[in-house]
């Protein structure tokens, strides 16, 4: 009886997106708003496929600069987390200015970035680096500390160092903030890299939306911005199947 019911609230976000998609697809076929503020969903679709090669090739070059900024991001926030856990006066003096680094826009930062590194996949991939790392350094420092004191003692006193202590006590424990942060960073990647090609590049799936919103060809916009949607979505997804593949035994407890 609690299997099926969890199938069918599985299905309820399918029927709430199918429902908005006939909701959306009357407003436009009975001109309640006009088709050129708001195309249809089969005008949206009619317009991905038209340009189907040349969305897919600009997809591409965002998917690169969201990996490498994502791998960096990553690495570097690991690296942040594991200094800051080992050493409580770099943690007072650097936790503050990450802090305060996520109160700056990004689209505050990504047109000084273009100034300074041109207009190549350099400064895209250090926006992503930079709205990336944060996220994971935050919640492995979290995890880290959460880590059980009387664990790290017996380990101690077995004379484990302290890089034993990470590999087998704190790396463990840090899995479930490892993941979760890994989910809101890939979101953040593909988004970052999307505004900083908007502010300037020679292409990308940011580019591709200002050459089509500056020609007011609004079903190509909304296909695109359906397409950065779906590349988050996926990732996430991905990024779930990896963790259920590596912690299996999160998923015997649900």
């Amino acid at each position: 009886m609690k299997k099926q019911t969890s199938i069918n609230i599985n299905f309820l976000p399918a029927l709430v997106i199918l429902l908005l998609l006939v909701v959306w697809q009357l407003v436009s076929s009975f001109q309640l708003v006009p088709s050129f503020l708001l195309p249809s969903p089969v005008s949206v679709v009619e317009a991905f496929v038209g340009d189907f090669s040349l969305l897919m090739s600009n997809a591409w070059v965002t998917l690169l600069e969201a990996f490498w900024g994502l791998l960096l991001g990553v690495c570097g926030g690991l690296l942040i987390a594991i200094l800051m856990d080992l050493f409580n006066p770099l943690y007072k003096a650097v936790y503050p200015l990450l802090v305060i680094s996520q109160t700056i826009p990004t689209v505050a930062i990504a047109p000084l970035l273009i100034l300074w590194l041109g207009y190549g996949m350099l400064p895209k991939i250090v926006l992503v680096i930079l709205t990336t790392f944060f996220p994971v350094a935050v919640e492995m420092l979290t995890g880290f500390r959460a880590t059980d004191p009387d664990l790290i003692k017996l380990m101690q006193t077995m004379g484990a160092s302290k890089w034993k202590l990470y590999y087998y006590v704190k790396f463990p424990n840090s899995l479930n903030h490892f993941f979760s942060s890994l989910k809101i960073s890939v979101s953040y990647a593909i988004v970052s890299a999307v505004v900083s090609e908007w502010v300037g590049g020679f292409s990308g799936l940011g580019v591709y939306m200002t050459r089509v919103m500056k020609a007011y060809a609004y079903d190509k916009m909304f296909a695109v911005i359906f397409l950065i949607s779906a590349i988050s979505l996926v990732l996430i997804w991905l990024v779930s199947f990896i963790q259920r593949k590596v912690m299996p035994w999160e998923v015997t407890k649900k």
